[in-house]
């Protein structure tokens, strides 16, 4: 039974579904890679990145839908909703490019993720507690990935240093949004429901830059500009040809079940 704390909260709604939305979108993405690795174990590895995302997303719409009611389902939260209504960061939207641009992407949205989780595990909800408990094993191993990754590339080969530093360099405009604080961010943390994501900010920095420095990469992680938007429903000119591919066959045969 879901504490009318969070059953009739919408923000506590809005929250979880970016997190959810966050990660289907993200999973969307590297469901993209499969066949086209470069290698066939990273082929396999980002696969299997991917089907961590969507467990972890499939326990977060069923929760939603658990506090929304109404007949609310997973389904028509992943599947029939419109794009101004998903609520993912836009980094996790943002083209796979060629591999490096991929292992970027998921290094930034890596190192907040798992800090993020280890932050919920002291929050009230026990729900969101045993979700994070259980997500938090699979992206510490998506997050050493990640950087072992960006070591390897931003240190290998003059072309591979220099594909790194500018999918860096591209990424890094979309990675300030994970902690732009959303209203319903704000209003939870006002409540005491969460815990504020600017308190690990400086953690999440002293992380990225000692990846970084290891791979000679250059990046002004602090003072680059940051896009904004997605939390909120406002998203660039790539959401939408995702959900299209993702939304297809529920949206051309409704009510479709495995």
């Amino acid at each position: 039974m879901t504490s009318t704390v969070y059953q009739n909260n919408q923000n506590y709604i809005d929250f979880i579904l970016h997190l959810a939305d966050t990660n289907l979108i993200l999973a969307q993405r590297l469901c993209e890679w499969c066949g086209h690795g470069p290698v066939l174990e990273q082929d396999i590895a980002m696969s299997n990145m991917a089907l961590d995302l969507l467990g972890q997303t499939s326990n977060y719409y069923n929760y939603a839908a658990e506090i929304i009611g109404n007949g609310a389902t997973e389904d028509t939260l992943a599947m029939l909703r419109e794009e101004r209504e998903y609520k993912n960061l836009l980094l996790v939207e943002q083209p796979n490019g060629h591999f490096g641009d991929t292992v970027a992407r998921q290094f930034f949205y890596d190192s907040y993720h798992a800090l993020l989780l280890e932050q919920f595990l002291k929050v009230k909800d026990l729900k969101l507690q045993s979700i994070a408990e259980k997500s938090l094993k699979e992206v510490k191993y998506h997050l050493k990935w990640s950087a072992e990754w960006m070591i390897r590339l931003g240190d290998g080969t003059e072309e591979s240093h220099n594909k790194i530093q500018q999918a860096v360099y591209d990424i890094l405009p979309y990675v300030g949004e994970a902690f732009i604080l959303a209203p319903y961010q704000k209003a939870l943390i006002e409540e005491g429901l969460i815990d504020n994501p600017i308190d690990f900010k400086a953690t999440w920095l002293a992380n990225v830059k000692a990846v970084l420095y290891e791979a000679t990469i250059e990046a002004d992680v602090e003072n680059t500009f940051a896009q904004k938007g997605g939390k909120e429903g406002v998203h660039s000119e790539h959401l939408g040809f995702i959900l299209t591919d993702l939304q297809y066959m529920q949206r051309t045969y409704p009510n479709l079940q495995w």
